[in-house]
């Protein structure tokens, strides 16, 4: 890679990006913009995937509302995201979970990953 590229990406990395994997179920707070006023907004769900590498990395976090499923997909490192805050850990076999998008109710559940 250029090394004038790789100069700009690091200036745009986040200096503390917490560790998280797939099946985790996060808090994300972000940065909302209406009119001229900010405010923060919490997104909990559980983290479907991860992908991408440096700056362009980005995770994707399902969670159902009022019976419908709602996915968002993050930047890890833009600063629209405030943090990311682990509330539980999920014991996971594989690296995406496209299989959670068509189950529903208590099939939807990632089991807590025991240390």
């Amino acid at each position: 890679m250029n090394e004038i590229i790789r100069k700009i990406e690091e200036k745009q990395l986040k200096a503390e990006v917490p560790v998280f994997r797939v099946g985790d179920t996060v808090k994300v707070y972000g940065k909302i913009k209406e009119g001229n006023r900010e405010r923060i907004q919490v997104f909990e769900g559980i983290v479907l995937k991860k992908q991408g590498g440096s700056n362009r990395a980005t995770f994707t976090v399902r969670k159902n509302s009022n019976g419908i499923g709602v996915e968002k997909t993050w930047p890890i490192h833009s600063p629209i995201v405030e943090k990311i805050i682990v509330v539980r850990q999920g014991k996971v076999r594989r690296a995406k979970l496209n299989y959670l998008r068509d189950r529903i109710g208590k099939a939807a559940k990632v089991k807590d990953l025991v240390k």
